[in-house]
């Protein structure tokens, strides 16, 4: 078979599968890549190995995961591993570089680096050859926390206002705990010991190690979208600074803020204080401290019933007792003793007063009666029918249908008709003549003529 043509190399180049104008003669152009003119596997695996060659030297951070020390051998190979992401990188170093490290590696430990990326054209594999490897001291991680601390400070994580309330009897609270671990033990004995009812939906992860994190986010994402779960409890024992490292990632304080479900950090003891436990929405001082707050005690819980029943019952006979009294007391006064004395008392008196009303009217009555009988018997006295009585007459000229009362000489002339009214009756007369008082005989007799 005819071996494939080999393309001219594409090294310096920023578009792969394009050849490099200086890898080709002068004045002929390189042939286009495709199916017809492929690229083989070792062109293309220089090509990588190039392209890496040209990033040079960098500083790389990590966690060291696996250590492959063997006796004899020139080369020590260790995995490096992101602390908040699930990528690895393998790494290679002369293993006087951890022989001779100034605090002893182990993995878990926290490194930076520093050597340059190769790529073996002949297994296809990346692999970093470092010739500096510096441990991550306790001063440098302490002070990245409080770097960390500081930006999620500023971004608001920490207010008291994002806290959400802790369920007072959550139906089921989820765990996220290392396995088989003393925070899981104590966990699960105290919260029973108080409320034997209560359920757990457990997830055991690695809490410390470069695969804590990412196994902590996915638990943590598998709790906070079960429905029955109110609360979770993020609970490990106590550790050393870097022990506890995985619970000041900025990944998982992320997280917890992000999260619908309440969540409770229990982490070490009362001094360690991660990140997590500001931005988790309740602080327990020892996973112990996190179930006595998450779970009530149903002793406790009994005991302040029977209290509250015995307070109310007292208040309640304490109320009827003086409203007791306070009846005996109205029950007690005039008016209710006999209810029906304030009536006859009053009746007494409108009977006095209907009496009293009686005689004053009587009485006055009396008065006018007598008043009325005086003025009667005075008029009487004046009027016509007693003076007619007592001999005086009323002389009326009767003029067809009228009458006048004849008063003077004058008004009764010679002739004139008259009516006499006396006491008993009436006089039908005549007016045979007139005479004035104190007039002479011949006066009167003219006057008749």
């Amino acid at each position: 078979m005819t071996e494939p043509r080999t393309p001219p190399s594409t090294v310096g180049r920023d578009t792969p599968g394009q050849p490099e104008r200086t890898d080709q003669p002068q004045g002929q152009a390189a042939p286009a890549n495709s199916a017809e003119q492929p690229y083989p596997v070792r062109s293309v695996a220089i090509k990588v190995a190039q392209w890496i060659d040209r990033l040079g030297s960098i500083w790389v951070e990590g966690q060291i995961t696996q250590i492959n020390l063997r006796p004899g051998t020139r080369t020590a190979f260790l995995v490096l591993r992101d602390t908040s992401a699930d990528m690895s990188l393998s790494v290679t170093c002369d293993p006087d570089l951890i022989r001779k490290s100034p605090i002893p590696l182990q993995e878990g430990s926290r490194v930076v680096v520093y050597g340059k990326l190769s790529f073996f054209t002949g297994r296809g594999t990346l692999s970093l050859r470092v010739i500096e490897i510096r441990p991550v001291g306790i001063g440098e991680l302490l002070a990245r926390i409080e770097r960390l601390k500081a930006l999620l400070a500023a971004e608001g994580l920490f207010d008291p206002r994002l806290k959400r309330p802790i369920p007072f009897l959550p139906k089921t609270i989820g765990l996220i705990t290392g396995r088989a671990s003393a925070a899981e033990r104590d966990v699960l004995t105290v919260a029973r010991n108080r409320w034997p009812a209560v359920r757990f939906e457990i997830r055991n992860t690695a809490v410390q190690g470069p695969t804590a994190v990412s196994q902590m986010l996915e638990a943590l994402a598998q709790l906070d979208r079960d429905p029955a779960v109110e609360v979770i409890v993020l609970a490990r024992g106590g550790g050393s600074v870097e022990d506890l490292l995985p619970f000041s990632d900025e990944a998982l304080c992320r997280a917890i803020v992000a999260a619908t479900t309440p969540i409770v950090s229990a982490i070490g003891h009362e001094p360690d204080n991660p990140l997590s436990d500001l931005v988790a929405d309740l602080r327990a001082a020892t996973p112990t401290d996190a179930a006595k707050r998450v779970v009530p005690d149903a002793a406790a819980e009994l005991a302040g019933v029977r209290d509250m029943r015995a307070r109310s019952a007292a208040a309640l006979r304490g109320w009827v007792d003086r409203e007791t009294r306070a009846l005996t007391q109205l029950r007690s006064r005039p008016v209710l003793a006999d209810p029906l004395r304030e009536i006859d008392r009053r009746r007494e008196e409108i009977e006095r007063l209907r009496a009293s009303a009686r005689r004053t009217a009587e009485q006055f009555i009396r008065t006018e009666a007598t008043a009325t009988r005086h003025l009667r018997e005075k008029l009487t006295a004046v009027g016509p029918a007693a003076t007619l009585a007592r001999g005086y007459a009323v002389v009326q000229r009767v003029a067809g249908t009228e009458r006048h009362v004849v008063r003077t000489i004058e008004d009764a002339p010679a002739g004139s008709q008259l009516r006499i009214r006396v006491a008993d009756g009436a006089v039908t007369a005549a007016a045979l003549g007139t005479k004035a008082l104190g007039a002479r005989p011949e006066d009167t007799e003219t006057r008749r003529s």
